[in-house]
């Protein structure tokens, strides 16, 4: 049985999925919560929040996402980075998944990626919990009740936690399995309940897609002046880096949190909401992001809560550090209605450094800006992927890997030819460790990173003076309003100026040794910028 609003000629059947229980197109939060409760899926908390747990997977599962290695993408997806699967194997698994689907209810949403009608895509997903369903109501573009009765998708998302792969037989690495197979506009997820799986598999389809059109997609957040979308700026950066804190600024429009891309006519939020983490988050610094989980129909995913009041324990890790809240983006009061901004008038790379090296904030010529875009360092933070339990130094290129089906150098390469047309000023932003590394110094004061991006945003900073660092060769500002001097110059935070150096040393060695990878693909004034 079908119920919801659907185009009564794009039911699962005309896609060939036949045999399921009961279907339920297009349900509204209410109805989905309701589901969800009645299925005993979660926990309804204060506010109409919903409160869940993901069980054995807290974060995103990587090495078990695959690409089926089809004539047509062969020759243009990244293999070093992208797993392949054989065509025969994605085919058992899609065989496997819809004989294990029989019988089941199911829930559909069928929804947009992209807020610019003329690059967006069209993505139904099918979900085996109602509550997963929910999630991706929020991450995604709602299209228009009506539209839905002539809704078509452009690929169908099909997840189902309770399926389990055969790595023999479906050629892949686990019983857990992310499969994405481009010919056949379809992408599997099974054997993990973590939700960010769905939306993430949108950002890889569109990183695909939209470089052939010239459009640049950015593992960014992003905001711009209010009442002036021309003067926009975009944040890179890996999860736990600050995107989603950083660009929920106040005084500042905010288009979106993770998302984006950059074309001839502007920059456009992929997504409808935001996913942001809570662990540590406060009223007092985070008030709008805050308020967001005691709202109806948000998230909340693998948070410890009283049993009897459904108070929230935002410090309480036990369940994992990656702790978060999904809700959509008009929950943020001052959110774009539109989630479209101007062409990025300054770029934010945002960098965890758990060495305690770099300085909080560092000006870059665009060559400079391509090389570091290039290495994408940070730190993966506790929990955002299976078995990182502590910060652990990374490079992850483009601020984005687990996601960039295609070579770095495209991506590089469309940002470099874009800050080049349209003048962008780019920043590097350390909200990592000062005075010490991880496990001695302290994390970078969040007060100290929000003004020095003030300045940087109202054009104050560009008139500082500035010195050149030693270890890297980028502009370093010497006073900012607002922030200590000291905190500037991150040798001076240490007490141990020698262990400074040897740290210092040993990171400018590791970006060499990361980027040598890079150097046959790049120009030479981007090679001019190696270190080390």
């Amino acid at each position: 049985m079908a119920i919801g609003r659907v185009n009564p000629q794009f039911r699962l059947e005309d896609q060939g999925i036949e045999g399921l229980g009961d279907v339920y197109y297009n349900l509204m939060e209410p109805a989905l919560i309701e589901a969800a409760l009645k299925r005993g899926e979660g926990a309804l908390g204060k506010g109409g929040a919903f409160l869940v747990e993901t069980g054995k997977f807290t974060g995103r599962s990587p090495k078990d996402k695959h690409i089926v290695k089809t004539e047509s993408v062969a020759n243009t997806i990244w293999w070093e980075n992208n797993a392949a699967m054989s065509e025969e194997g994605f085919d058992a698994l899609y065989n496997d998944m819809i004989e294990h689907m029989k019988g089941r209810e199911y829930f559909v949403q069928d929804l947009t990626g992209g807020a610019d009608p003329a690059n967006a895509i069209d993505v139904r997903f099918v979900s085996e919990l109602a509550w997963h369903n929910l999630f991706i109501r929020h991450m995604m573009r709602r299209p228009d009740r009506e539209d839905l009765d002539t809704y078509t998708a452009d690929f169908t998302v099909i997840n189902c936690p309770s399926f389990q792969a055969d790595p023999e037989k479906h050629n892949c690495r686990s019983e857990t399995v992310i499969a994405m197979n481009f010919d056949r506009k379809l992408i599997l997820i099974g054997g993990t309940e973590y939700a960010g799986e769905n939306k993430k598999s949108v950002f890889t389809l569109l990183n695909y897609m939209l470089p052939e059109k010239g459009i640049m997609p950015m593992h960014c957040s992003a905001n711009h002046a209010t009442g002036n979308p021309v003067d926009t700026a975009v944040f890179f950066g890996l999860s736990g880096t600050g995107k989603t804190t950083l660009s929920a600024d106040p005084d500042r429009t905010l288009i979106g949190d993770d998302e984006h891309g950059w074309s001839d006519r502007g920059t456009f939020n992929f997504e409808g909401g935001c996913y942001a983490k809570t662990i540590s988050l406060s009223a007092e610094a985070e008030p709008e992001i805050y308020a967001t989980t005691e709202k109806f129909g948000t998230v909340i995913e693998n948070m410890v809560y009283d049993k009897e009041t459904y108070e929230l324990d935002f410090e309480d890790d036990s369940l994992t550090a990656n702790m978060r809240c999904a809700y959509p983006l008009h929950y943020i009061s001052n959110a774009s209605k539109t989630a479209l901004g101007g062409h990025p008038k300054n770029i934010i790379m945002l960098t965890c450094d758990a060495f305690g090296v770099l300085p909080p904030i560092s000006r870059l010529t665009p060559a400079q800006a391509m090389y570091h875009f290039l290495s994408g360092f940070t730190s993966k933070v506790a929990g955002t992927e299976r078995g990182v339990t502590e910060p652990e130094p990374t490079f992850s290129t483009c601020f984005g890997a687990p996601f960039m089906p295609r070579r770095p150098e495209v991506y590089g390469n469309l940002l470099r030819d874009k800050i080049a047309k349209h003048g962008a000023t780019c920043w590097l932003v350390n909200t990592g460790w000062t005075g010490g590394a991880y496990g001695t110094g302290q994390r970078m004061p969040i007060k100290a990173t929000r003004n020095l991006l003030t300045a940087a945003l109202n054009g104050s900073l560009a008139e500082a003076e500035f010195r050149k660092d030693p270890n890297f060769g980028f502009e370093v500002p010497v006073s900012v309003a607002g922030v200590p001097d000291l905190l500037l110059d991150p040798r001076k935070t240490w007490e141990d100026k020698a262990a400074y150096d040897a740290q210092a040393e040993k990171l400018v060695q590791m970006f060499a040794d990361n980027f040598a990878q890079y150097v046959p693909h790049i120009d030479d004034d981007v090679k001019a910028c190696a270190i080390g």
